[in-house]
C-alpha cells in the first residue's frame, strides 16, 4: 500500500544556509531572541483551558468566541503549507516515497535521504538526559520569523480567539509560546511546538510545558494529527525545550497494539487515569488514559518523564488520539550504541529510533533499507531499543510510584496476568470539516 500526500512545490530555502546574512541588519535576522521577539506581532491563537475530560473530545466554540478556525486544517497545516511555497524548509519532504510495509502491523517506511545530509548535527552530549542550555550552541531563539505559524497561549477569557496579529509580548506577560515549522521534516504538517521559547529552557519535561502539548493535541481534534516528544539521549537533537508534531493520515502501528490494563493501581486523589502495559510490541510501553480532566491526565505522565529524566532514563513520549492516549516507552538504544553493544547491522542503516521510529513510522536514509523493508526488519530495529523485561519491571514499579499511583507490583505481576488484553481499534479518519472553517486575515 502507497500512501500519498498533496504535493506542494518547494525550493530549498536559502534561509536555512548556516552562515547567510543576506538582507539582514542588527542581530542578522527578525528572530525570535529578547531583541525581536517583544516587539514582534505574530499571529496569536489562545486556546480555551478547562477543567473537562478528554472523553469525546471537542472544539465546540462558546456564544462570545469569534467565529470559529479550523486549528489544524485551516490555521497550523495552511500556514505550514504557505511556509513550503516560500522555501523555507532544507529539502521538500512530500517528495519522499512512503509505504505501509505488509504485515500484522502496519509499519509505516519512509525514504527520506534529505533528512540525513541536510539535517542539523547533535552539538551535546548523549549520555546525560539532563543538561544545562547553552546559548553558544543552536537554539531556537536564533530561528526567524518567518518560520514560525503561530503563537500559543492560554486565553485569559476562556473562550478560543485567533489573532492574525497579536499585540506584542509585555515585560509582565509569560514568555510567548510559539509553534513554528521542522526545516528538516519527516511529514506533512511538521511542526516544532516551543513553550516559552525566551526563556531559554533545556530540553525537559515539566508540568506546564507538558499540559501545553496535551491542549495542543486536543485543539487539533484530529486523531492523525500526533505529539512526540524526545528527551536527550533518546535522540532529541536540540537542547533547547520543544515537541514535534505532524499529520499523517494513516494509524501508527503502537495505537493498534494491544495493551493489558494494569488493573491494582490505586491513586490517592482517586483521579481515575488508567495505565495499561503495551503487549506484542517490539518496544515495552506503558499508556495512560482516563482521569477526570486534562490536567489528571497530564500531571500522572508529566511525573513519570520527570522521575526518567531526573535518574538519566531516556525515554521518548506519544500523545495520540488528540490527547486521550500517551505512550512512553524508556529506551537504551544511545546507551548500547555508547558501549558498543547495538547491532552493526542496524547502525549501517542511520535509523534514529526516536519517537516516530518507535511508534512506527521509520524513516529511513537508504535506498536499500527502504526496498527491503519488511516487518521482521522493522521488528528487528526496534527491539533493539526497548529496555530487557527486567529492566523494564523495575523502571515500571518507580514510574508508576512517581507518578501517584500505589501498587504492590508483585501483586500487580500476579493480576496482570489474569487481566484481559484490549485490542485497540484504529483512529478513523475525520469525516468533514465544519462549515464556518476559517482563518481572517
Amino acid at each position: 500500500m502507497i500512501l500519498t500526500i498533496k504535493k506542494v512545490p518547494t525550493v530549498v530555502s536559502n534561509y536555512q544556509e548556516e552562515n547567510s546574512e543576506k538582507g539582514f541588519e542588527g542581530c542578522g535576522r527578525n528572530c525570535l531572541g529578547k531583541c525581536c521577539l517583544p516587539v514582534s506581532k505574530l499571529p496569536l491563537y489562545a486556546f480555551k483551558e478547562d477543567n473537562s475530560n478528554l472523553i469525546g473530545n471537542s472544539v465546540e466554540k462558546s456564544s462570545e468566541e469569534q467565529p470559529r478556525i479550523c486549528f489544524l486544517h485551516n490555521l497550523l497545516l495552511g500556514q505550514w503549507e504557505d511556509r513550503m511555497s516560500r522555501g523555507l524548509f532544507r529539502y521538500d519532504v512530500t517528495a519522499c516515497d512512503t509505504k505501509i510495509i505488509p504485515g500484522r502491523y502496519g509499519f509505516i517506511a519512509q525514504l527520506n535521504k534529505g533528512r540525513h545530509q541536510k539535517k542539523r548535527l547533535t552539538e551535546f552530549r548523549v549520555d546525560k538526559v539532563l543538561q544545562d542550555f547553552d546559548e553558544t550552541k543552536f537554539n531556537f531563539t536564533k530561528v526567524g520569523q518567518e518560520e514560525v505559524l503561530f503563537r500559543f497561549e492560554k486565553s485569559i477569557d476562556h473562550n478560543r480567539h485567533f489573532f492574525p496579529s497579536a499585540p506584542p509580548i509585555t515585560a509582565d506577560s509569560n514568555s510567548s509560546s510559539v509553534v513554528a515549522i521542522n526545516v528538516s521534516p519527516i511529514e506533512y504538517g511538521h511542526v516544532l511546538l516551543i513553550p516559552q521559547v525566551l526563556d531559554c529552557l533545556p530540553q525537559r519535561i515539566d508540568r506546564g510545558s507538558f499540559l501545553l502539548a496535551l491542549h495542543m493535541a486536543k485543539e487539533a481534534a484530529d486523531p492523525f494529527f500526533r505529539v512526540g516528544y524526545n528527551s536527550l539521549g533518546a535522540f532529541a537533537t536540540i537542547n533547547h525545550l520543544h515537541f514535534q508534531a505532524y499529520y499523517l493520515a494513516a494509524p501508527f502501528p503502537v495505537e493498534k497494539a494491544p495493551t493489558r490494563r494494569i488493573m491494582t493501581l490505586k491513586s490517592p486523589q482517586d483521579e481515575g487515569v488508567i495505565v495499561s502495559q503495551l503487549l506484542n510490541y517490539p518496544v515495552r510501553g506503558l499508556v495512560f488514559e482516563g482521569g477526570n480532566t486534562v490536567q489528571d491526565l497530564s500531571d500522572s505522565v508529566a511525573s513519570s518523564c520527570i522521575f526518567l529524566q531526573n535518574n538519566n532514563i531516556p525515554f521518548n513520549v506519544l500523545i495520540a488520539d488528540c490527547g486521550r492516549r500517551i505512550f512512553l516507552f524508556p529506551q537504551c538504544y544511545a546507551e548500547k550504541q555508547a558501549r558498543g553493544e547495538a547491532s552493526q547491522e542496524l547502525l549501517d542503516t542511520l535509523v534514529n529510533p526516536a519517537v516516530w521510529e518507535i511508534s512506527g513510522h521509520i524513516v529511513l536514509k537508504r535506498q536499500e533499507d527502504f526496498d527491503d523493508a519488511s516487518e521482521t526488519y522493522a521488528w528487528r530495529l526496534l527491539a533493539e531499543v526497548s529496555l530487557s523485561d527486567k529492566r523494564f519491571h523495575e523502571v515500571k514499579a518507580y514510574v508508576l510510584e512517581a507518578a501517584g499511583f500505589q501498587t504492590d507490583m508483585e501483586e500487580n505481576n500476579r493480576d496482570l496476568e489474569r487481566e484481559p488484553i484490549y485490542e485497540q481499534p484504529s483512529p478513523e479518519a475525520v469525516t468533514h470539516l465544519p462549515q464556518d472553517c476559517m482563518v481572517f486575515y
